[in-house]
C-alpha cells in the first residue's frame, strides 16, 4: 500500500485461496490440495521518499486433501521397525487425494521499504497439523524467510497505456530470499536461497510479475542428500475488481537437479488462485 509520509492505515483482511502442490519428480507423483481461509490485519506507516513500514498477521483453517502443504525439498522416507505394520493409509497411491482433515496455518510478516525501490522482508509461516496421517505428523511446522527486493527501474510500466517494449527496463527488479523449514517433529528440513531476476508490468488493471533464477538448496542432514542448485521461477497475477477486492493467481515451477531416496530429478510445481478482501 502507498501511504503519505506520517500517515497510518489499519486494514482488516480476509483471504480465501485454493492451491495445490505437484511433485512430478517422484515416481508416485504425490499431490497436496488445500483451501485456506485466512483472517487478519495489515498495518502500514508512510515514510519519507516513498518508503513505508508494513506489518501483517493472518491465521485461519486449511482444508486438506491428500498430503499437507510442506516445505520445498522434504524427502519422502518410509522407515518402519522390523515387524511393524504400515497404516492402511500409507498403502494407498501417493497421488490419491481424499479429504483428510482441517489444519490451521498463519502468516506473520514485516516489510520495511526505506524508499520506493528497496524493500526488506521478514516472514514466519506456522502450520499446525491437527492429526497424524501418513507422513503428516501432528504438531507445529515452521517456515522462516528473510529477503530483499531491489527495483532497477521506477516500476511504472503499463502496456495498455501506450508503453512499449523500450520501457521494459523500468519493470525489472532483483529479489533475494532465503527460506528455512522445520517439520512438525522438530526436524530441520533445510534451507534455500532464491536470487531471482524479475519483471513487473501492468496491462490496464492486471498486474503481472514474472521472476526466475537458480535455487541454492541445502537439505537437512536427515535427508542424506547433498547440496544442489535447482532452477525455477514464478508467475503472479493480480486483478483488482474494486478498491477493496483483489483476485490473484500464481504458478511456481521448480526443476530439481539431484536425486536420492525419497527425492528425484524433475519438476515440482505449486499453483493457486484466490481472492483478498481489504476492509
Amino acid at each position: 500500500m502507498k501511504l503519505e509520509p506520517g500517515t497510518f492505515k489499519l486494514s482488516p483482511l480476509l483471504t480465501i485461496e485454493g492451491h495445490g502442490g505437484f511433485e512430478n519428480n517422484l515416481p508416485e507423483q504425490p499431490r497436496h490440495y488445500a483451501i485456506d481461509g485466512l483472517v487478519g490485519v495489515s498495518m502500514g506507516w508512510g515514510l519519507e521518499h516513498g518508503g513505508s513500514i508494513e506489518l501483517e498477521a493472518s491465521v485461519g483453517p486449511a482444508f486438506v486433501w491428500g498430503e499437507a502443504e510442506h516445505f520445498y525439498g522434504r524427502v519422502h522416507l518410509h522407515h518402519h521397525e522390523e515387524g511393524e505394520e504400515e497404516e492402511e493409509e500409507e498403502h494407498a497411491p501417493s497421488n490419491d487425494t481424499p479429504f483428510r482433515r482441517t489444519d490451521m496455518k498463519g502468516l506473520f510478516q514485516f516489510r520495511y521499504a526505506p524508499n520506493e525501490r528497496l524493500a526488506f522482508l521478514a516472514q514466519w509461516k506456522p502450520y499446525w497439523v491437527t492429526q497424524t496421517q501418513g507422513e503428516d505428523v501432528a504438531g507445529l511446522k515452521n517456515e522462516l524467510a528473510f529477503g530483499i527486493n531491489w527495483a532497477l527501474g521506477d516500476g511504472d510500466v503499463n502496456f495498455a497505456l501506450g508503453d512499449g517494449i523500450e520501457t521494459i527496463a523500468d519493470g525489472l527488479f532483483i529479489s533475494i530470499v532465503n527460506r528455512s523449514g522445520w517439520e512438525s517433529t522438530g526436524v530441520f528440513l533445510g534451507n534455500y536461497t532464491d536470487p531471482w531476476l524479475g519483471l513487473g508490468f501492468n496491462i490496464d488493471l492486471l498486474n503481472v510479475i514474472i521472476s526466475a533464477g537458480p535455487r541454492y538448496y541445502v537439505p537437512g542432514s536427515y535427508s542424506g542428500l547433498a547440496s544442489r542448485v535447482d532452477w525455477g521461477g514464478e508467475i503472479e497475477l493480480a486483478y483488482p475488481i474494486s478498491s477493496k477486492v483483489v483476485l490473484f493467481a500464481h504458478w511456481r515451477p521448480i526443476y530439481s537437479t539431484g536425486s536420492g531416496e525419497g527425492w528425484g530429478v524433475g519438476w515440482v510445481n505449486h499453483a493457486g488462485t484466490g481472492i483478498t478482501f481489504r476492509f
